[in-house]
């Protein structure tokens, strides 16, 4: 078990323990941490507990060493590595079974020199391990839950034990559409709280001196690019095949050489094969357009404090509102209303940020120019309202009448019709979807009803 750095005496002081999974998780929470949302730094011990959450975490590009880390991790007392706290077990597969908790409770506190001093945990994702499988381990914590992206606007994924949901006391999240209120969490009754903008651009600014002397992104900036197309590897998610995806960066790179683009940057996924950028090369050398991969341990963000970017690319990718919002730069989708139609279950939890980026930012290849989104449209929350309440029926019956109004009035529009299911709508009974069809009595029915029937 990995102790913590700084951390190993006993210590009388309250216990904070920050789980997180990405740096942009990490970035989120420290801004939190500056603007005072989790109190006096004197009045806790801060822990920050890493967790490698990906299919095989030991190839996966490792949280401590992307660009930034180091500033993220002074704010903290001490750091914990939840793999090797657990190993052999994958992050994502193990939690303690119940009778253990008391158990594992106790190793934990001596490994992690906790000694008997209350814990609060702040954790990503409540509805998985590794966030569930901590909140087993204490079960008298209360707990904070941050949300890193565009899934906080849509509904909890799936049910939470009572003895979880009840010691929730905030869900907090970043402004990435102003105007729009999260879902998450809301069936119970937990409140969502901003993130300050400026807290979290100032986190930003941070991180990106640490990329002063990187020459990744000295190469790519001295190409003078003026557009930025982001990869998000959706093959690994199922959405798309390697061929599909590929396909789409091709479409983003077509679509920003048509918008008179010249100079053009590539920000793959972390985690994508090395292979996935060359196709664009050799498209970008048939148009004669000059095409830098920047595939560095760094966030996207960290390029945009040092470029003139003049557009974002990407399909549903959170760093394009973080683009838009943080620093004005306009952005465009790509490719959205295809992941759509083939997105299941349709509880997925992709589905709100698709839905979100679709409504709300311009497609690169239609008829309205690249933007930087400001508030919500009036539009945007009744359509988000209504697609959770399709997602998550059960837990938001409170939904059902809006969300029956919204499809009655707006069902068969073009920008609306794409993001639900006649499926979804007939089983839930919803205007626009077809009407069952009737049952054949001679062939359906069992010879018992047939013989009352006579």
């Amino acid at each position: 078990m990995a102790p913590a750095d700084e951390a190993s005496a006993p210590d009388d002081r309250p216990v904070q323990i920050f789980q997180v999974s990405t740096l942009y998780g990490a970035a989120t929470l420290a801004a939190a941490l500056d603007a005072g949302q989790f109190g006096p730094r004197a009045d806790h011990r801060r822990l920050l507990l890493l967790s490698h959450n990906t299919e095989i975490p030991e190839t996966a590009l490792r949280l401590e060493s992307m660009t930034g880390y180091e500033r993220i991790a002074a704010r903290f007392d001490g750091t914990l590595d939840w793999n090797a706290t657990i190993h052999p077990y994958h992050p994502a597969a193990w939690a303690p079974r119940p009778e253990e908790a008391p158990l594992w409770q106790r190793v934990l506190r001596t490994a992690w020199g906790l000694g008997t001093a209350p814990v609060e945990l702040v954790v990503e994702s409540i509805q998985v391990n590794p966030a569930k499988a901590l909140a087993g381990t204490f079960p008298e914590s209360s707990l904070h839950v941050y949300a890193d992206g565009l899934m906080s606007y849509g509904p909890t994924r799936s049910d939470l034990a009572q003895s979880i949901a009840c010691r929730i006391r905030r869900v907090l999240h970043l402004d990435l559409v102003p105007g729009l209120r999260p879902l998450l969490l809301s069936e119970y009754g937990v409140e969502p709280e901003l993130v300050p903008d400026n807290a979290f651009r100032a986190v930003l600014t941070e991180i990106a001196r640490d990329a002063a002397d990187d020459r990744d992104i000295a190469r790519a900036a001295d190409a003078r690019p003026t557009a930025l197309l982001l990869g998000q590897y959706l093959a690994a998610l199922a959405l798309l095949t390697p061929e599909e995806e590929e396909e789409l960066h091709l479409r983003m790179l077509r679509g920003a050489i048509a918008a008179g683009h010249r100079s053009v940057v590539f920000k793959p996924h972390p985690s994508a094969p090395a292979g996935y950028s060359r196709a664009l090369h050799e498209e970008a050398e048939r148009t004669g357009t000059r095409l830098t991969v920047l595939d560095g341990p760094l966030l996207a963000e960290t390029f945009y404090e040092r470029s003139g970017l003049k557009l974002v690319v990407g399909c549903f990718s959170t760093a394009m509102l973080t683009a838009a919002v943080y620093y004005g730069i306009p952005i465009a989708r790509v490719g959205t209303e295809d992941v759509l139609a083939r997105l299941t279950p349709f509880e997925n939890s992709n589905r709100i940020p698709l839905t979100i980026v679709d409504h709300l930012v311009p497609d690169l290849a239609g008829d309205e120019p690249p933007t930087v989104p400001g508030r919500a449209p009036a539009s945007l929350t009744p359509l988000v309202r209504a697609v959770g309440y399709c997602m998550r029926h059960k837990i938001h019956p409170g939904l059902r009448e809006e969300a029956a109004r919204f499809l009655a009035a707006h069902h068969a529009e073009p920008g609306t019709a794409h993001h639900f299911t006649p499926e979804r709508l007939t089983d839930l009974g919803l205007p626009g979807g077809p009407p069952p069809r009737p049952a054949t009595p001679g062939r359906l029915r069992s010879p018992l009803a047939r013989s009352r029937r006579n």
